[in-house]
């Protein structure tokens, strides 16, 4: 009779934290949600985040308030996430950089686990590095950039937005899986090493379409490839890594993506309904409209596939990071 007693104690006590945990999310959310990009404004992720996060406040019937907390490789704005209570009520902007480089650029000075310490909500968006070079060069073809870095050792460098950045990898990635000596030239950010290739100070970079195909169009720089193993519908003249002939540049780390978490231990029913609230504002005429015309394409998912992903690409990007030798002093 005992185990019984305990058994149907037990039987109600979960039935009770069920009933709560709805109760719960049927009540969220009553005031603001704060919503952290770990980047400085103006760029990609908060261009990408406030019109979002707009709409998602008209869904919810609550003010979402993007805040931008920068620095250290937006270590920092991610750190606030993961040590916010888990109440729905704080979440976040990540990035391939954010979750699948950094661990293993700061290794033990980060001060989260991008996995254990984060609750995945959805992927947002994925994107592609365009691999532009000086159009003074005569170079037209990634093919012929490789054997313009063979024949001439030391000579060809690229820049990026600073160690361990995306387009860092990226080039990173060229030269890991072609074996052509290429320099790296690390700057703060990605418009004055865009401003060197333009002038002819450094070889190539790899930028987003959004800020490299305008000067593309303007014959400042020329366009060999994107990163990935398809086009880009933004940039639809532009040949893939795979079309470009560049064997197992998508298998080292090419996937480049957004997505929106929030802190571990959310419970669940809170984690459906920013899930489903989300993707409803994502995949609204408007914010599709600002996405695309920012070189984004849309990606949307259940948590759990968005947890597979981070867990994936941490994975295949610490492979190439190891291999690179980028570390943050």
């Amino acid at each position: 009779m005992r185990h019984v007693f305990r058994l149907g104690a037990l039987l109600a006590c979960a039935a009770s934290l069920a009933l709560s945990a709805a109760a719960i999310a049927q009540d969220f959310p009553n005031k603001p949600i704060k919503w952290i990009v770990p980047f400085p404004p103006g760029g990609p992720t908060d261009s990408f985040s406030r019109p979002v996060a707009q709409k998602l406040s008209e869904i919810l019937g609550q003010p979402v308030v993007v805040e931008n907390v920068p620095g250290a490789g937006a270590s920092i704005g991610m750190d606030r996430v993961a040590k916010s209570a888990p109440d729905g009520y704080t979440i976040g902007l990540a990035s391939t950089g954010t979750h699948a480089i950094n661990p293993h650029l700061y290794g033990a000075r980060l001060p989260h686990d991008t996995v254990r310490d984060f609750t995945p909500l959805t992927l947002g968006n994925r994107y592609v590095n365009v691999l532009i070079v000086n159009p003074k060069l005569g170079i037209n073809s990634v093919a012929e950039l490789i054997a313009y870095a063979k024949a001439n050792p030391g000579k060809v460098t690229f820049g990026s937005a600073g160690n361990g950045s995306s387009n860092h990898l990226s080039g990173e990635s060229l030269k890991f899986v072609t074996g052509a000596p290429m320099q790296h030239i690390p700057y703060r950010g990605s418009a004055p090493a865009l401003a060197d290739v333009m002038a002819g100070n450094i070889t190539f970079m790899f930028d987003i379409p959004v800020t490299a195909m305008p000067m593309v169009r303007a014959g400042r720089v020329k366009a060999l490839a994107v990163s990935g193993d398809r086009r880009s519908p933004f940039v639809p003249d532009v040949p893939s890594m795979t079309e470009a002939g560049v064997k197992g540049f998508n298998e080292v780390g090419s996937d480049l993506w957004m997505g929106i978490v929030g802190p571990a231990g959310i419970p669940k029913p809170i984690v459906t309904k920013l899930n489903d609230a989300l993707i409803r504002a994502l995949r609204s005429v408007e914010v599709r409209e600002r996405v695309a015309a920012q070189g984004f394409e849309l990606w949307t998912s259940t948590p759990e596939e968005y947890a597979r992903v981070i867990k994936a690409d941490r994975e295949r990007w610490g492979k190439l990071v190891k291999s690179s030798g980028a570390k943050i002093d």
